[in-house]
């Protein structure tokens, strides 16, 4: 059967793409190697071509002044003629066929030998541009043979205007040629040794490194409990130390994930077995529940209302499966809501007593928001208990303490915040405190309250965040959209006040 297409622009991580063209190999070591040959052949290219004009431009130059230094020969002759045979050996001397000179306008014809077969080439050093001067070498060696250079230059030792020689270029050549394979090897020497140290500077910093990270994260890929995954720090302070110390921290943080994954697994095979057995059970006590309410006895008519809106929620709970088990929560089914009896029955649930823990309540009766009350009841039941647990740990207190509520309006929001006097969250919890199995700095805890109340509250549209936390407490605020009127009283006289009653939980006798 055919492998179906990815989508478009998206490729299989486990497919090499198929590269065509020229070859280019995939190692960083190889790539850098060729690029260091590369780049070094093209620094020994830029260097060779300036080097041989300036052999060229300075062996012309010798030949110049030797030939102005034998001119002088004739202004000491009888008449300022010389022989023929006197002109050829100081012309063989100086390594020229003729010289002239040009003074006050006049050029004059100074040293002559033989006549010209073939007409020279011009080169003129008193005003050359950079491309002929850089062309020159070349021209001379790839011009032909036998032929004949015509220079002219500024005079050094005569009064003149210019001084100008005709000579063969064969010599030329020839010491041109010499020098330029003596270039080469010199050039080639130096950047052999200068590429293979930066080649080898470049893959103990560099190339080394990431072949070891890159190792890294193909063992983590393949198992993340390998403990040759793991990144060693080398210590260092630049893009490399940072890259090593961020792919241990990404290590560590999907390990972390995994294994937070692996518990959520775990817990729903859990809660799918014992899912049926627990509606069953929970089917038998509402039967009981049901035949408690005809007894007579004041307590159990006290009590019951409560047994049984526990055991709704219970069933509620048991149908939807537990949270973070598998499957998500239900939408929220937001109605006003009384935020002062929501708070004190979240707050019988979460056993705050007048003995130990207190509530103190800053609510007016007829405040409301709007939120689901089942939902609502489970997240101040899971951060009343939170608090509660962490003021009994402290033994100097001897579980005595108090959960403030109080609710803040904001326009189109609803901030209701719970403030406890405990020891506060932990510096080293407070950035995982709301990710289940992570987030617990309580002996013992799971770490699922918290992460519970906060996806309650978000699947409201609002949040739970950690307003502030010390040594003094801690203060926990719940944001939920909407701000539903306070319930208004009925009568002639229209709303009649209601004072704000600072409320007592129930003592567990109760």
């Amino acid at each position: 059967m055919a492998e179906p297409p990815s989508p478009a622009g998206h490729e299989a991580p486990d497919k090499v793409p198929d590269r065509r063209g020229f070859f280019w190999p995939g190692g960083l070591s190889a790539r850098l190697l060729i690029l260091t040959i590369l780049f070094v052949l093209l620094g020994g290219a830029i260097i060779v071509p300036p080097t041989l004009a300036a052999f060229e431009e300075q062996w012309l130059l010798d030949r110049i002044r030797a030939a102005e230094l034998a001119s002088l020969a004739t202004e000491v002759a009888p008449d300022r003629v010389v022989s023929e045979q006197l002109s050829s050996e100081i012309l063989e001397a100086a390594g020229v066929e003729w010289v002239a000179i040009q003074s006050d306008g006049v050029r004059r014809l100074v040293l002559r030998g033989q006549r010209m077969s073939r007409t020279p080439y011009l080169v003129d050093l008193r005003d050359q541009a950079p491309a002929s001067w850089l062309a020159a070498p070349f021209q001379t060696l790839f011009g032909g043979e036998d032929r004949m250079v015509r220079v002219v230059a500024e005079p050094r030792f005569r009064d003149a205007e210019f001084i100008e020689i005709v000579a063969p270029d064969a010599e030329l050549k020839q010491e041109l040629t010499a020098y330029l394979w003596r270039l080469v090897a010199v050039t080639a020497f130096v950047s052999a040794v200068a590429g293979g140290l930066v080649y080898l500077s470049l893959n103990l910093f560099l190339v080394r490194p990431m072949q070891r990270i890159t190792r890294g994260m193909e063992l983590f890929r393949a198992d993340p409990d390998d403990p040759r995954a793991t990144v060693k720090l080398s210590g260092r302070r630049d893009e490399v130390g940072r890259a090593e110390v961020e792919l241990a921290r990404m290590q560590a943080d999907v390990r972390a994930a995994l294994n937070s994954r692996a518990r959520l697994a775990a817990l729903g095979e859990a809660v799918a077995k014992i899912n049926h057995d627990l509606r069953n059970m929970l089917t038998s006590a509402q039967i009981a529940s049901e035949r408690l309410a005809a007894s007579e006895d004041p307590d159990v008519g006290r009590a019951l209302p409560r047994l049984e809106r526990a055991l709704d929620r219970a069933v509620k709970l048991a149908s939807h499966v537990l949270a973070y088990g598998r499957s998500q929560e239900p939408a929220p089914e937001a109605r006003p809501a009384l935020l002062a009896e929501a708070v004190e029955m979240a707050a019988e649930e979460a056993r705050l007593s007048e003995s130990g823990v207190r509530l103190d309540s800053d609510l007016d009766p007829a405040d409301r928001v709007l939120a689901d009350p089942d939902q609502l009841h489970r997240i101040l039941v899971n951060l009343m208990r939170n608090a509660r647990e962490a003021i009994e740990q402290q033994p100097e207190r001897q579980g005595r303490g108090a959960v403030r509520v109080a609710l803040i309006r904001e326009g189109d929001l609803s901030l209701v915040r719970l403030s406890d006097n405990g020891p506060g969250v932990p510096d080293k919890v407070r950035e995982r405190l709301f990710l289940p199995f992570a987030g617990s700095g309580r002996p013992g805890g799971t770490g699922l309250g918290l992460a519970i109340a906060r996806e309650l509250a978000q699947g409201h549209g609002g949040d739970l965040v950690l307003a502030s936390s010390g040594p003094q407490g801690s203060t926990f605020e719940l944001r939920l959209p909407g701000a539903p009127a306070r319930v208004q009283a009925k009568g002639r006289g229209g709303p009649k006040p209601r004072p704000r009653p600072r409320r007592k939980a129930p003592t567990e006798a109760d």
